[in-house]
């Protein structure tokens, strides 16, 4: 008899610097810790990352955005199943997802 394989846990990723956002395997609390997270998953898939705009003071996700935005143009996105924004900040999530959906990223509005 076969064992069965295990499924693998989805890698769900969050940016937020308050939401507990409960369903995440991961989470950053900044732009900075955000990048590093990205890039500790590089070279894996990621099923979803949950991005907030406003990080706190004068922190936003835009950083990240700008990574990623530099991985697609360089022609090695980020491979991610769907990034989901989550922010109360109509124009910084609109900013978010446009620019994402840009370079080809599966991007949406979410509420949390």
């Amino acid at each position: 008899m076969e064992e069965e394989s295990p499924v693998p846990t989805p890698v769900i990723l969050g940016i937020d610097d308050l939401r507990p956002l409960p369903w995440t395997t991961r989470i950053a609390r900044s732009s900075g810790e955000g990048i590093e997270l990205l890039q500790e998953h590089r070279n894996s898939f990621i099923d979803e990352l949950w991005l907030d705009h406003d990080l706190g003071g004068d922190d936003s996700i835009l950083p990240v955005v700008t990574l990623m935005e530099k991985a697609a143009f360089n022609g090695r996105p980020f491979r991610i199943g769907t990034v989901f924004v989550h922010s109360a900040n109509p124009i910084g999530s609109e900013t978010v997802v446009r620019s994402l959906a840009r370079w080809d990223y599966s991007v949406r509005r979410a509420t949390v």
